[in-house]
């Protein structure tokens, strides 16, 4: 009997373990279920948010593609523009600096103007540019003055102004025109490569 009980005891006990074992199971399953669900809800979050994010950036592009005309055209615009207010890049600032000091000796002198000195500085860089200043000593007359300063406008590419300075020479006059002494530091601009 002893045989017949322990026989009985060992059945009755794996279906136990058996029944354990299943359940243990199916929840080692469902938890890997649980995870595969909560990993693939998390991807399709962080999806949705990588798009949300990336769809203002593509508008900015497909808004550039149909702009692409119109930027061009600015572009032209935008380089024409700049031919007029500096050299070129395939001129040195050496060929630059005595362009531009031809350039000034002869707006000057047709004004009325008498070159002192003219000098071209060594160039200094700016931001793409070449700064070239030239040193430009001149006399003459206030009306002569005025008249260079007018031939300095609207000349291509520009001229700009740095320093400025009057002096009068000789005695003022009532009866007789001044006669003015100025020193200018006056530069172009030139396109580095």
């Amino acid at each position: 009997m002893s045989q017949r009980k322990t026989i009985y005891l060992r059945l009755i006990a794996q279906p136990k373990s058996a029944l354990i074992a299943l359940t243990a199971m199916i929840f080692a399953a469902l938890a890997l279920i649980f995870t595969a669900g909560l990993y693939g809800i998390t991807k399709y979050q962080w999806a949705q948010e990588r798009l949300a994010s990336l769809e203002p950036r593509y508008a900015r592009l497909v808004g550039l593609e149909r702009s692409e005309e119109q930027l061009e055209q600015a572009l032209t615009s935008a380089q024409a523009q700049l031919a007029q207010c500096c050299y070129a890049e395939d001129k040195d600032a050496t060929q630059a600096g005595n362009d531009a000091q031809q350039r000034l000796r002869t707006i000057f002198t047709s004004a009325g103007m008498q070159i002192i000195s003219s000098q071209v500085l060594p160039s200094k860089e700016e931001e793409g540019f070449d700064r070239v200043p030239i040193a430009l000593r001149v006399e003459g007359e206030l009306m002569a003055l005025q008249g260079a300063l007018v031939g300095l406008n609207g000349q291509s590419p520009e001229f700009w102004v740095d320093s400025l300075a009057v002096q009068t020479i000789g005695a003022v006059l009532a009866t007789q025109p001044q006669r003015l002494g100025v020193q200018f530091t006056i530069s172009v601009l030139r396109r580095r490569a």
